[in-house]
């Protein structure tokens, strides 16, 4: 009608315009894409296979991601003093300076355990004092912001997915941010906690991720509920 209305005005056949102060209706916020706990664990499976120190570092970045759901640019960017004391946790520091506190899983602490040994590998070589010195977690020998960009991460999981027999379009390190939230939910975590975790300042950002999960519960309903694919029944010649 908007159009309609729009039309007949520019062909003047109309001297107003009485669907100008109609709202259009709202756009559906598209559904956040995921990975399958499954696939995540083939990429994981992938990356421990390769060995050596762009291996070992390959693991700590996917498992603290998938334990984590830190922004790339929090990830790479991580100090080694984001470590915290106890060593059982990272105190992140996200949008608009706040700082979060968030737990580790034990498969990342061990990936960081294994990693860090060869952290240096990965420093540039400098003379004077500051030979062999980076604030950094994840440094870069190359990176003139001293630690491994967002873009280097990203072409590393698309390779790695790859390896691992997974569409490299279905994989991004937001993607993997998505699923650890998603995972979560699935396996019981409150929205709150996640919420936490993930750094959003309004809880209705977190919420997106209620409805993943709703989706797929109906497509699992859907395609294993006995009769959900049931065809009515056809009225006998009878009836």
């Amino acid at each position: 009608m908007r159009q309609f209305y729009r039309f007949l005005l520019s062909e003047g056949r109309r001297a107003d315009d009485p669907a100008s102060p109609l709202d259009s209706p709202k756009q559906g916020r598209p559904l956040p894409k995921i990975l399958t706990e499954a696939e995540v664990g083939a990429m994981l499976a992938t990356a421990e296979e390769r060995g050596g120190p762009e291996g070992l570092r390959l693991v700590a970045l996917l498992e603290v991601l998938y334990a984590t759901g830190l922004r790339v640019s929090e990830l790479v960017g991580l100090p080694m003093t984001a470590i915290m004391r106890d060593g059982r946790g990272l105190l992140v520091r996200g949008k608009g300076g706040k700082d979060r506190m968030v737990p580790l899983s034990d498969p990342a602490l061990a990936a960081l355990a294994a990693y860090i040994p060869f952290r240096g590998h990965f420093i540039p070589p400098v003379a004077g004092a500051d030979a062999g010195h980076s604030p950094f977690l994840f440094p870069s020998r190359i990176s003139a912001e001293g630690h491994l960009t967002r873009q280097r991460f990203a072409q590393l999981l698309k390779q790695l997915a790859i390896d691992a027999g997974i569409d490299p379009e279905k994989v991004s390190p937001h993607v993997l941010r998505h699923a650890f939230a998603t995972h979560l939910l699935d396996h019981g975590a409150d929205l709150r906690s996640v919420q936490m975790m993930l750094g959003h300042a309004d809880i209705a950002t977190t919420q997106i991720y209620t409805h993943v999960v709703t989706e797929r519960l109906k497509r699992v309903m859907h395609d294993h509920h006995p009769l959900a694919r049931r065809k009515p029944e056809e009225p006998s010649s009878g009836d």
